[in-house]
């Protein structure tokens, strides 16, 4: 298993979000098809022709392992060439290289994805060709951060909830709310992610314990809640043991006991259970914030139909079942669990891959922080100020 702890490594400032073109990749296919479920439906390829015979992709590693991946090009005789990328700015900076036609392809995170659209790098796809679509939970058929105005901009693919670890030892009576990581009672043994993106989880708890603040959205922040929830931030640094870059870090922190609680992930719960630590975790009562990859086709794809094979391999049960428990995360297609209990007995529900629908509505999702707060103003503050402002929280 590979974990998806690099997404978290070198987040840099440098965010270009130009003005959103969307230019449409030619050749993919012609004639046919059904009436597209996205906007501009004359524009969109109606079928899928034959492959090109390459593949060319921008991805987190461990999401191109031959189980699914030789299958697919068996299938379709399209070849895959995979580069992987370390962190959500090399993704954008990969996808804008050599002019862009260098790649067809990216497993963008939220934190990328908008980025990557409004610089008009990916382009709009049709979901009617991709049969599993239908088959998706219905908060990852049409996100907001791969779907603007009625488009969709890829293909949801896998997820996974910013959840709330405790040593089972240590940490009495049981943590119900995110309160936890700010109170000085676990001084010096707390710790959370080293990323910018962690300042949604401050404002997201704020939403629930502040109304004053009238906070809605916790990537959609005007001064006011940027400031408090940055202050909560530099409240609670003096309680932090360690901020954590890589899940590997925060496995071996609460390994040793030097922290006792923290946000994590649950494939870092997952590899300390299986080693034996006294740990548990939970979705507080507050709810939480989480991560969603897609996969996204560049404007300039020279394989544009090899891309859509792709999509649509990509997104079926078995393959989203393979994914799922190779990387140690949960399968957008809520059909995938009866082939990840084949694979691994109870491994639908250690992901929650079952839970109910009130579970996935708890999670606001990952996505790039932008001046346009989505009601009309353009007062909210982009993730230029919130790279700049988790600096000084680090100190």
């Amino acid at each position: 298993m590979r974990p998806k702890w690099k997404r978290l490594a070198s987040l840099s400032a440098g965010l270009a979000l130009v003005g959103a073109t969307a230019f449409l990749a030619a050749g993919c296919g012609g004639g046919g098809g059904g009436k597209t479920t996205t906007g501009n439906d004359s524009n969109l390829p109606q079928s899928i022709g034959k492959g090109e015979g390459a593949l060319n992709l921008v991805a987190w590693e461990g999401y191109t392992e031959a189980q699914w991946v030789k299958p697919f090009e068996q299938q379709t005789g399209c070849t895959v060439h995979a580069k992987y990328a370390g962190s959500s700015d090399e993704m954008v900076t990969l996808m804008r290289s050599g002019g862009g036609g260098q790649y067809d392809m990216v497993s963008a995170s939220g934190d990328a994805s908008l980025r990557l659209i409004r610089g008009g790098d990916v382009q709009p796809v049709n979901t009617d060709l991709i049969p599993d679509w239908k088959n998706f939970i219905g908060v990852l058929q049409s996100p907001p951060h791969n779907t603007v105005d009625g488009k969709h901009y890829g293909i949801s693919l896998q997820w996974g909830p910013n959840t709330l670890l405790y040593r089972t030892d240590k940490i009495t009576p049981v943590p119900t709310s995110w309160g936890d990581i700010y109170d000085p009672k676990w001084n010096g043994r707390i710790t959370i992610p080293d990323n910018p993106i962690q300042i949604a989880d401050a404002a997201y708890y704020l939403s629930k314990t502040n109304s004053d603040l009238g906070i809605d959205d916790p990537y959609e922040l005007n001064q006011e809640q940027f400031d408090a929830a940055v202050n909560l931030l530099k409240e609670q640094r003096p309680l932090i043991k360690q901020f954590w870059p890589f899940a590997s870090d925060e496995i071996e922190l609460f390994k040793r006991g030097d922290v006792w609680i923290g946000a994590s992930w649950p494939y870092q719960t997952n590899i300390l259970q299986a080693d034996g630590a006294p740990v548990k975790d939970l979705v507080p009562s507050e709810g939480t914030t989480g991560w969603a990859d897609t996969w996204m086709l560049s404007t300039k794809a020279k394989h544009p139909n090899c891309a859509y094979l792709w999509m649509k391999y990509i997104s079926t049960p078995k393959v989203q079942a393979q994914q799922a428990i190779s990387y140690g995360e949960t399968p957008a297609n809520k059909l995938a669990c009866a082939d990840m209990d084949k694979i691994e007995k109870g491994s639908c529900a250690k992901y929650h891959a079952n839970a109910p629908t009130s579970y996935y509505d708890s999670i606001k999702f990952w996505k790039t922080p932008i001046s346009d707060c989505g009601n009309g103003d353009t007062n909210c503050i982009d993730y230029t100020k919130w790279v700049t402002a988790w600096q000084e929280v680090k100190g």
